[in-house]
């Protein structure tokens, strides 16, 4: 008797546990009311450390990760290379010096420091200058062995390539390797814009784009466009309106070697320290020469914080090929920064990436492909490890910085403060992934993949009111009821 009362009492709690996670898959469904028809959506809800979702709509349902594959790339890098883990940029050589002539070729070496700036560049240039070295007799090697293969992942879109947000990875970056210039209108329409680019930066830059009249119908089909050649030349096209003031555009640098070698020639010369020899490349490992200059990046998890809040692609693609490079001891490739993270993740955390695709870091590529069940897995480890992570704190806050500082959905549902979470986001996809404290207390980690979002042409100024008018109903629900 006793037997049965609690096989009835066990009957009825899963029947109310049902009945609940059936009612919130509903209420999901109508929330989707909000959202563009045709848009893809699939969402999972599940409070910290338990087994089982509060919410499971779809989630088994692969889709674009965007950049919440930041996370991932994240945790591998915390687990595989630790907190303190410094990117190391040096200046080699094994040659004798004499009377401050170097006697052979100087070594720079790149590892792929995302964050390695000009006045760095110049500060190990002035270390050189300071032990005495006046002139170099032989040639300056810029090696970028750490690397290999393309920079550009699989999956990157063609048309975002000279955009400094989707600057190559490379081994050899400096300034993130993003340069700006101005773009000047003729007075006369019909006569080419001029282009302006600053002396400091060692590219060249070409305008063939018309000056149009205000108000001309042919600007609206005619578009401004850059393509990019070899040794980062790049040719402006296309088409602009008169106007009083220039405009001012960035673009990507395409070969991070040659950029960053003619950057530090120029330092060199700078300095006062003359060179003789050539400058070439060096992509083949070689041994390790005597260091004469370095510089070490901010430890790791203080770029994990930046690459978090303010969803740094450039932090996270070097960060991935160079797990490719350490876990497997070959230079960093793609392919080697994918099975790496598997790897690490699978040892590390017992986690099973099974079918998910992870072709970069960064969650550019449109090759990525991930369920929200397996981030589920992931955002469960990094809540129950926080102690020893501090992961939770790096990603935005909803209402107060990085990609959330204003995120209108949330705030009109009033969890500003109380969601921290990474964004996602590429044409037609809207991602969240992270953490809400409730109204009641508890944490709840969720995820919301949204895809093949798509309004009118008519609507595209306003084309982020349904997907507030959606998130808004979305996290007032989660942060009431749970």
């Amino acid at each position: 008797m006793a037997l049965l009362k609690i096989t009835s009492r066990i009957a009825c709690i899963l029947s109310l546990s049902l009945s609940i996670f059936s009612a919130n898959a509903s209420a999901i469904e109508e929330g989707t009311q909000y959202l563009p028809a045709g848009t893809h959506f699939s969402f999972i809800a599940q409070k910290v450390g338990s087994k089982t979702p509060l919410i499971d709509y779809h989630g088994q349902q692969l889709a674009l990760p965007a950049s919440t594959q930041k996370i991932v790339t994240a945790l591998a890098a915390l687990l595989q290379l630790g907190k303190d883990y410094r990117f190391v940029t040096t200046l080699e050589s094994d040659a004798n010096i004499s009377d401050g002539i170097l006697k052979g070729n100087l070594t720079a070496r790149f590892v792929g420091n995302p964050m390695l700036t000009r006045s760095q560049l110049r500060s190990m240039v002035e270390a050189l200058k300071q032990s005495g070295i006046k002139q170099i007799d032989g040639d300056l090697i810029i090696d970028i062995s750490i690397f290999a293969s393309h920079d550009k992942a699989p999956g990157w879109v063609w048309n975002d390539m000279t955009q400094c947000f989707s600057s190559p990875p490379a081994a050899a970056i400096i300034d993130k390797n993003c340069f700006s210039v101005s773009l000047y209108s003729s007075g006369q329409s019909g006569e080419l814009a001029s282009v302006q680019v600053p002396s400091f930066y060692p590219v060249s830059v070409l305008s063939e784009v018309k000056t149009l009249p205000k108000g001309s119908p042919e600007a609206k089909y005619c578009e401004l466009d850059v393509t990019a050649g070899e040794l980062n030349r790049y040719i402006l096209t296309g088409c602009l309106t008169k106007r009083d003031e220039p405009l001012p555009l960035a673009f990507a640098i395409q070969n991070g070697a040659s950029y960053a070698g003619k950057l530090l020639k120029n330092e060199l010369n700078i300095a006062g320290i003359e060179l003789k020899g050539y400058m070439r490349r060096q992509s083949t490992p070689q041994h390790p020469e005597k260091i004469l200059a370095l510089n070490q990046s901010a430890p790791l998890h203080d770029m994990l914080k930046i690459m978090l809040k303010k969803s740094d692609n450039m932090i996270a693609d070097t960060i991935f090929r160079t797990l490719g490079h350490r876990y497997f001891n070959v230079p960093g490739t793609w392919h080697a920064g994918s099975d790496a993270v598997r790897q690490i993740l699978k040892q590390k955390t017992g986690i099973n990436l099974g079918n998910t695709v992870m072709a970069d870091g960064s969650g550019l590529s449109r090759h990525n492909l991930i369920s929200p069940a397996t981030m589920m897995e992931i955002l469960q480890f990094i809540a129950l490890h926080d102690n020893e992570l501090d992961f939770i704190s790096m990603l935005p806050k909803a209402g107060y910085d990085g990609t959330l500082a204003y995120r209108p959905g949330l705030h009109e549902a009033g969890v500003d403060g109380k969601v921290f979470a990474k964004t996602g986001s590429l044409q037609g996809v809207y991602n969240l992934a992270g953490f809400l404290t409730a109204a009641s207390g508890q944490q709840i980690a969720f995820i919301q993949f949204i895809s093949s979002y798509s309004v009118s042409p008519e609507d595209q100024r306003t084309r982020r009111v349904p997907l507030a008018r959606f998130e808004n109903y979305l996290y007032k629900s989660l942060y009431k009821n749970h």
